[in-house]
C-alpha cells in the first residue's frame, strides 16, 4: 500500500499535502519568453490533480546571457512577471504550491538567441565543456551582475507569492560550471579546490537569504552528471560530497534537489543510499530524489542524452520509494515524464490504479497539456 508518498511535509511556512514534486522540465512553449494562457493551464492542471509541489520549468534570470533556448520563459521584465503572476495565482487557487526554477545557462548559450543576438555566452572560464571554448570568461563585474540578477529574481518571486525558489545548479549550466573543475579554471576566489569552487553559489545563496529572509524556502538543484558527460562526478567519495555540500548548506540551502538519472542506483559503493540519501545524511537538510520515477524502461541510447521513446509504469519502484521515505532516507520525490504525459498521475497513484496510468511517450513533448 502506498502511504508514505501521501503524508504531509512541512518546512517552516512551506506546507505540502504530499511528498510528490513536479520536476522542472524545459518546455519551450512561451513565445516571446512570456508565460501565456497555455502555460497557466499547464501548471493549474497539475495543481488541481494533486501534485504536492510544482517546480516550474527553468526560467531565465535578468542577465543578458542567461537564455540558451528559444521560447523559454523569462523571470524578469514587466510582461513576463505578469504572466508568472497569473500562473502562481492559478496554482494557489487550486490549493497547490509552486516555486520557480531560476536559471542561467552559462557556457551553453549559443549566438543568435534573444534578447540580444549579439551577446555571447558567459561562464567561469569561457568554456562550454572541458577543452571546448564558447563565449567569454566572466569578469568580477560580470559575476556581480549575474549575482544581482538571481537576487532580483528571488525578490520578485517572493513579492509575487511564490512558495519559495529553486536555483538551477545542475547539469552543466552556469552555477554548475563554477562547481566543476573542468569548466572552472579560475585562479581567483571563485576557482581552485572543490570547496573554493562553491564560493560563487554560496554568495548567491547568502545574498538571496539576506534579502528574502530565513523563512522563504530556497531549494538548490545539483547533480554529479553533466549534459556533456553523464559519467562525471563532482565528488568521488562521501567525504568529498560532504566537503562540497557543507558550505552550501551553511549558506542557507533549505532543501537539496539531488538530480540523478536513475533514483534507485546507489551513489557510492558500500551503501544502498542514492545521492539524495547521502546528501541528507551528510547535511541533515531535507532532500528531493529524482530520476526515472515511475518509468519502466531503460535509457536506450546514451548518445541521444538518455531519451526514451516509450516507458510503461514501473510499479515495483514505489516499494523502494515507500521504504526510503519510511526510513527518512530522503523527504520528497520529484516526478517528471510521468506527470508530463498524465496530469492525473498523482490521483491514479493514490488509488493504485496503475492500469489507468498513461505510459510516457515522446509525443507528449510536442504539446503543452
Amino acid at each position: 500500500m502506498i502511504q508514505e508518498l501521501f503524508k504531509s511535509f512541512e518546512l517552516g511556512k512551506l506546507q505540502l499535502k504530499n511528498r510528490i514534486v513536479m520536476a522542472p522540465m524545459t518546455r519551450s512553449f512561451s513565445p516571446g519568453h512570456v508565460p501565456n494562457q497555455k502555460n497557466i493551464e499547464y501548471y493549474r492542471r497539475r495543481a488541481v490533480n494533486g501534485v504536492g509541489l510544482i517546480i516550474t520549468e527553468g526560467t531565465c534570470v535578468g542577465h543578458k546571457a542567461a537564455n540558451g533556448y528559444p521560447n523559454v520563459p523569462f523571470f524578469y521584465g514587466e510582461e513576463a512577471l505578469a504572466g508568472w503572476q497569473r500562473v502562481v495565482d492559478a496554482v494557489h487557487a487550486e490549493g497547490g504550491k509552486i516555486i520557480p526554477q531560476l536559471w542561467h545557462v552559462g557556457g551553453v548559450r549559443k549566438d543568435c538567441l534573444q534578447p540580444d543576438e549579439s551577446v555571447p555566452a558567459y561562464s567561469p572560464s569561457g568554456l562550454l565543456s572541458p577543452n571546448k571554448s564558447n563565449g567569454i570568461a566572466m569578469s568580477q563585474q560580470d559575476i556581480e551582475e549575474v549575482k544581482q540578477a538571481f537576487i532580483e529574481a528571488a525578490i520578485n518571486a517572493q513579492k509575487m507569492g511564490f512558495d519559495g525558489i529553486e536555483l538551477h545548479g545542475a547539469h552543466g549550466y552556469l552555477l554548475d560550471q563554477f562547481f566543476w573543475e573542468k569548466t572552472n579554471l579560475r585562479d581567483d576566489e571563485y576557482g581552485g579546490g572543490l570547496v573554493s569552487r562553491t564560493n560563487f553559489v554560496v554568495e548567491v545563496i547568502r545574498d538571496i537569504k539576506t534579502e528574502t529572509g530565513g523563512d522563504f524556502p530556497l531549494v538548490l538543484r545539483f547533480s554529479q552528471w553533466k549534459l556533456q558527460n553523464y559519467a562525471s562526478k563532482l565528488a568521488q567519495t562521501p567525504t568529498e560530497l560532504e566537503q562540497f555540500l557543507q558550505p552550501l548548506a551553511d549558506a542557507g540551502v533549505d532543501i537539496f534537489h539531488c538530480s540523478t538519472r536513475r533514483f534507485w542506483e546507489p551513489e557510492f559503493e558500500g551503501s544502498d543510499l542514492n545521492l539524495a540519501g547521502w546528501t541528507k545524511k551528510l547535511t541533515g537538510k531535507p532532500t528531493i530524489t529524482v530520476g526515472g520515477v515511475g518509468l519502466d524502461g531503460g535509457f536506450v541510447d546514451e548518445e541521444k542524452r538518455g531519451m526514451i521513446s516509450h516507458a510503461g509504469v514501473a510499479t515495483e519502484q514505489f516499494e523502494l520509494i515507500e521504504k526510503a521515505l519510511a526510513g527518512s532516507d530522503y523527504d520528497l520525490v520529484a516526478v517528471g515524464r510521468c506527470l508530463l504525459q498524465d496530469p492525473q498521475w498523482v490521483h491514479k497513484l493514490k488509488a493504485e490504479a496503475f492500469s489507468e496510468m498513461q505510459a510516457y511517450t515522446v509525443e507528449s513533448l510536442k504539446t503543452l497539456y
